[in-house]
């Protein structure tokens, strides 16, 4: 019966990807069942892998202590990254693909060599990185108006859905990833401020977080592998014709429009 029940949500969570959003899924999930929302998540994602989709990394949310406290817990979430979740940096994002996005800049960091194990520290995960990129994360919701407990954003795969990366990315070593600045504009209007330590403290413990949340449940991050590290300030919802750019102090900017703007 249980398992019948996360079925049935995460069909109807499939299914509001095509353009209609749907109520909170407590006929499946109390508000903070992390378990069952990730055997909801867990299901759509073999779903998706079983129809061609391409898994490229990981995403970490809930990094913000403000956010956790909204929502009544004390730890992030995460959720699976696709390739055909990507736009190229200066892209377009069809008007088509989202319900009600909003977007949030963040680091990014790409993996040069597995996660694996149960002796995974900040140490591990730094000697793994490839390199680090800004980013814009663009998440939505299936659920109606945002009205998310944990664990509706958890079972809709950590309200995932596309992400920009900025040009080459830059060594690790080089980087300042615990005071650089952020800047998120919308149509040239800046419209969030933050910096890296508002990501868990310093992004690497967020994607720290992720690798030893993976190693514990069997799985691991692999080489290559895509990791949003979770935002910086505030998220931002968009409307049509928006132009997003984040810059972030010493790894570059990117963007994105949200549809064509008006001529």
């Amino acid at each position: 019966m249980i398992q019948a029940k996360f079925e049935e949500a995460a069909r109807r969570l499939r299914e509001a990807y095509g353009g209609e959003a749907i109520a909170p899924l407590r006929e499946a999930v109390t508000p903070h069942d992390a378990e069952g929302a990730y055997a909801i998540q867990s299901i759509n994602t073999r779903f998706w892998e079983a129809n061609g989709r391409v898994r490229a990394g990981c995403k970490v949310g809930l990094t913000a202590k403000v956010v956790q406290a909204q929502l009544g817990v004390d730890q992030p979430d995460f959720g699976i990254l696709f390739n055909d979740m990507e736009i190229s940096d200066g892209g377009v994002l069809p008007l088509s693909s989202a319900l009600q996005p909003k977007a949030e800049a963040e680091i990014a960091f790409i993996l040069r060599s597995d996660l694996t194990g149960d002796r995974i520290d900040v140490a591990t995960v730094s000697d793994a990185i490839g390199g680090v990129m800004a980013a814009i994360e663009i998440v939505d919701s299936r659920i109606a108006d945002w009205k998310i407990s944990f664990a509706d954003t958890v079972a809709d795969n950590g309200s995932s859905a596309f992400y920009v990366l900025s040009g080459t990315p830059k060594p690790l070593a080089d980087t300042d990833l615990y005071s650089c600045g952020m800047v998120m504009e919308v149509n040239g209007n800046i419209m969030s401020l933050g910096a890296g330590a508002a990501c868990l403290g310093h992004p690497l413990n967020a994607v720290t977080w992720l690798a030893q949340t993976m190693a514990a449940r069997g799985e691991s991050l692999r080489a290559g592998n895509v990791i949003m590290s979770g935002a910086l300030g505030p998220m931002v919802a968009i409307k049509p014709g928006d132009v997003v750019r984040a810059t972030i102090g010493g790894l570059g900017t990117a963007s994105f429009s949200y549809g064509e703007r008006p001529a």
